[in-house]
């Protein structure tokens, strides 16, 4: 029935001088959505969504306004209205009330108000209808709208949908007449008439890209600073003339709102290499920039395989502009394994940038602690915000202030789990789609994810397959058979599910064609920087070993005494970190004078609180880095490590010993020998011993018990799987004598180590049959990870209707499950000392006290800085049994980093030591980091 729009009926209320009338909301928002069609989406991108949604762009346009300015619709409902009681008490008088006993509470949101109350009237507005209501065109548009608090709820039942009318928590008919009358306000301010409805249901790659909009216009326009301007005066109806008003007054501010958000489109400039860096191409960034560009028809797949240090990041740089420009690409997301490397990338991206992206060109850098750069992230402006309700406030607050507008920005460097969460039923992961689908997204290090997180990688690249948005993927290690996997499952996305055979060449590329789902043949390339790596293994004994071969301490002591009487810079990488500060105790007990010297022995691990492991790598990054200005190579050095040396930073030794591992990161390790020319170079400059010679050596201290066997000690636990590390030691036997040729043996080699026939290579019955129960067991360990994500993350989206399955109504899964990586440290805690007089300080020092420690009220951003750089990441296991002793102070609940810390309040005892008890173990506090007593298990090696 007809109805006038009742002016009272409010939309935003919290931290105003007076309601704001819904209306007013739904006519900015739609406004807001109109303005980011135009200038976050390029040309190219609204004409694919128009094509794939089957009507003109100006008629999608209008579409999406309408959408957006609907989104709040089952906010006029009785459950709703009723938080303001004398607000409540006026309405019900004219419109009734049905819902007297739920006044109090929204168990029935008003975003599923929206998706319930609105189906019907689309139905009624013509939209097309399929054979039940979850395949239905009017049903999907609902749903999806329903969907704007970053959770898409199911598809209610038929008589639901027929009669919303009679569910009592949308109230009688008055109510939905006001919905009604809301609706049709917005339909005729916007522009929409009877011929724009759609007839067939959107495709999902579609859905997500709209929901996204609708999500982004809802919180501009929520924005308090928006509200206070547009306010209506007291007594302000919602008449034709008022309401024409205000909606011209929306379309003139919208564009500002969207400007001031930093949101937009990036314009790459057509520049040759050359033009874009300071120096000549190398032979495979020639091969990219000359033969890239023929190959490129639109969106598109390329793949890049080469060693470390042959500039595979300005080539894939060049390679994103080549195919933005190509394929309408609006930015950049550069994808990196960890929170160093993507910080280290930052800078990189930020000068390419400079010189090379017009436009629109707002950089961030997204990973959890990426707030914390003072460099980087900017002061949060802790009055006003997002006028919503208690549920949407703080996340909009963090993607439109502290997450610096997330994957929205036009440009950004980041953890690739930001992106990965796109594909995991996790709240707004459709605003994660929206800001890839047209983007182009590099993902460095292709080859460092296990087959959980290669798994979403896969589901992720059939999305932008289906978005019609390119992708870079580099590798310095990757099987063909992984290969296939990630180019299938991008054509699988751009609707091409015969499989395809690649055959990476290394060095080399290939490109994938996303019109027609053609593979290049492979670019091969040479290498500027070949070299031949000796690698010599070496026996040590585990548990149980007989005295035939050294102990694992005294074979690392051995091998580095000739290097501390002689000089030069060695690393030892270790597989735990329970056996890193072993080794740096026992070196140190071994080495008096080297522990002494500056710089002469250091360790490295993530067990560090943040602010000295940052402290830690700047001095590695000096003493170990490219020579040049500022660097202090000392005469002789020991770094002892993790495997966050293989990726995260670029440090050159001229000795490497390394525990066993897969064989791609003792590559990865081996990487880090004599990575920078030093020829010429005195001491004092750099430069290198001369008994070290000009080849790069790797020394692999390989475990083996009584019997001479190859064998994980218990103390690994699952770091690797003893599959591969008796694959990898057979392989290195094989090739016992003769050196490594890199590139020219890698690719081989690594297809080799994961060949599905290589138990046939065996000669001895005894070892093939254990190699093929550890590989059995291997297999299952993938099967049961893949099996893991197949069951967690979202379906493809080819054939999807049903929206709720992006989101499961809500019953998905925690964000930290990407950043555990099943094993990995996936707590945070802090420790705070209580000294001898009860003070509790940051420090065991006693000099700085901890930030909102026994009072009440809100932590600053300055000191909740002070905080987290004090933090530690931790195994789940160690904190599994906390208790209200390690709760954080009541301060630091409003800050979402902080809440969810584990505080492990440290006392000293009579020997000095630091520790806390939780659970039955003990976690102690060291100069070498936080350790357990507890006996490990560990999954965990950084």
């Amino acid at each position: 029935m007809d109805s006038f729009v009742d002016a009272r009926v409010w939309g935003k209320s919290r931290g105003l001088d007076r309601r704001y009338p819904l209306v007013c909301h739904l006519l900015d928002t739609a406004a807001v959505a109109g303005v980011l069609w135009d200038r976050v989406l390029t040309e190219p991108a609204r004409r694919r969504l128009a094509e794939a949604v089957g009507v003109e762009e100006a008629r999608l346009r209008r579409l999406i306004s309408l959408w957006a300015g609907l989104h709040d619709v089952g906010k006029a409902t009785p459950g709703f209205q009723g938080l303001v009681p004398d607000a409540y008490a006026e309405l019900v008088r004219d419109l009734g009330d049905t819902l007297e006993a739920e006044r109090s509470g929204q168990k029935f949101g008003h975003d599923t108000a929206t998706h319930w109350g609105l189906a019907p009237v689309f139905e009624k507005w013509g939209y097309a209808t399929g054979r039940s209501v979850g395949r239905s065109a009017y049903h999907q548009v609902a749903q999806l709208l329903g969907g704007h608090h970053g959770v898409v709820h199911r598809t209610p039942q038929r008589r639901v949908v027929a009669r919303g009318s009679c569910v009592a928590e949308l109230g009688g008919p008055g109510w939905e007449a006001q919905r009604v009358a809301h609706a049709e306000a917005v339909r005729r301010l916007v522009g929409a008439g009877p011929d724009d409805v759609v007839s067939g249901v959107l495709p999902a790659s579609v859905a997500v890209v709209v929901l996204g909009l609708v999500i982004v216009a809802d919180w501009l326009a929520s924005q308090e600073a928006v509200i206070c301007q547009r306010l209506p005066a007291e007594g302000w109806v919602a008449g034709e003339g008022e309401l024409a008003a205000h909606w011209a007054g929306a379309v003139t501010a919208a564009g500002a709102w969207v400007a001031e958000a930093g949101l937009g489109v990036a314009q790459w400039l057509e520049k040759s290499f050359g033009e874009q860096f300071d120096f000549a191409a190398n032979a495979l960034q020639a091969s990219v920039a000359e033969e890239l560009p023929g190959l490129v028809d639109g969106p598109g797949l390329l793949l890049v395989t080469a060693p470390t240090g042959e500039g595979k990041t300005e080539a894939a740089l060049h390679a994103a502009s080549v195919m933005a420009r190509a394929s309408g690409a609006s930015g950049l997301f550069f994808a990196l394994p960890t929170m160093a490397t993507a910080d280290a990338m930052h800078g990189r991206v930020a000068e390419f940038a400079e010189r090379n992206v017009a436009g629109e060109r707002a950089l961030v850098l997204l990973h959890s602690m990426a707030w914390l750069s003072e460099v980087y992230a900017e002061p949060a402006d802790e009055s006003g915000g997002v006028v919503s309700d208690a549920g949407s406030a703080l996340t909009a607050g963090r993607w439109l202030r502290g997450a610096k507008r997330g994957l929205l920005a036009p440009l950004a460097t980041g953890t690739v789990d930001q992106a990965l969460a796109g594909v995991l039923p996790v709240h707004y992961n459709m605003l994660r789609l929206l800001g890839l689908s047209n983007k182009v997204l590099v993902v460095d290090e292709a080859h460092a994810y296990g087959p959980w997180m290669h798994r979403l990688l896969m589901r992720l690249l059939e999305w932008l397959g289906a978005a019609g948005a390119p992708v870079v993927l580099l590798s310095a290690t990757l099987s063909g058979r992984s290969a296939s996997s990630l180019v299938d499952a991008y054509r699988r996305g751009c609707g091409f599910s015969e499989p395809s055979e690649v055959a990476p060449v290394y060095p080399g590329w290939l490109y994938v064609s996303g019109s027609s789902g053609e593979v290049s043949a492979p670019r091969s390339v040479g290498s500027e920087s070949g070299r031949q790596i000796g690698v010599r293994t070496l026996p040590v004994g585990v548990e149980g070993a007989s005295g035939a071969v050294p102990e694992r301490g005294l074979a690392v002591v051995g091998e580095l005494r000739s290097l501390v009487q002689r000089g030069g810079c060695a690393l030892v990488c270790c597989t735990t970190v329970a056996e890193a500060q072993e080794t740096y105790r026992l070196l140190r007990a071994e080495f008096p004078q080297l522990a002494e010297a500056e710089d002469g022995l250091l360790l490295l691990h993530s067990r560090f609180p943040a602010a000295q492991r940052l402290e830690i790598t700047n001095r590695c990054e000096q003493a170990f880095g490219k020579p040049g200005a500022g660097r202090r190579r000392p005469p002789v050095s020991v770094l002892v490590a993790t495997q966050v040396v293989e990726q995260s930073l670029d440090l050159d030794f001229d000795v490497v010993i390394s525990d066993l591992a897969p064989l791609s990161q003792l590559l990865q390790r081996a990487g880090r020998c004599m990575r920078h020319d030093r020829q010429g170079l005195e001491a004092q400059e750099g430069g290198r011993p001369a008994w070290v010679g000009d080849d790069p050596r790797l020394t692999v201290l390989e475990p083996v018990d009584a019997q001479g066997e190859v064998r994980a000690p218990r103390r690994w636990g699952a770091v690797y799987p003893e599959a591969l590390l008796r694959r990898t030691s057979s392989l290195l036997n094989e090739r016992k004598g003769s050196s490594i040729a890199v590139p020219g043996d890698v690719q081989g080699l690594v297809d080799a180590v994961y060949a599905e026939d290589f138990c046939d290579r065996l000669v001895d019955a005894s070892d093939r049959e254990l190699q093929e129960r550890l590989d059995a067991e291997h297999l299952g360990e993938a099967l049961a990870q893949e099996t893991l994500a197949a069951q967690t993350m979202i379906n493809p989206p080819r054939g999807m209707v049903d929206l709720s399955e992006l989101s499961r109504d809500g019953d998905g899964v925690d964000e930290t499950l990407l950043t555990t990586r099943l094993g990995a440290d996936s707590e945070r805690a802090v420790c705070v000392f209580v000294q001898p007089g009860g003070a509790v300080t940051l420090d065991p020092e006693g000099d700085v006290a901890v930030p909102g420690w026994g009072r009440g009220g809100r932590l600053s951003l300055r000191d909740a800085r002070v905080v987290m750089r004090q933090t530690v990441p931790v195994p789940g296991r160690w904190v599994r049994e906390r208790g209200d002793e390690e709760r954080v102070p009541a301060s630091w609940e409003q800050h979402a980093a902080l809440r969810e810390l584990c505080v492990l309040p440290m006392r000293r005892s009579a020997t000095g030591d630091w520790s806390h008890s939780i659970g039955g173990r003990t976690v102690s506090y060291t100069s070498e980091g936080l350790e357990t007593s507890a006996p490990e298990t560990p999954t965990s090696h950084f």
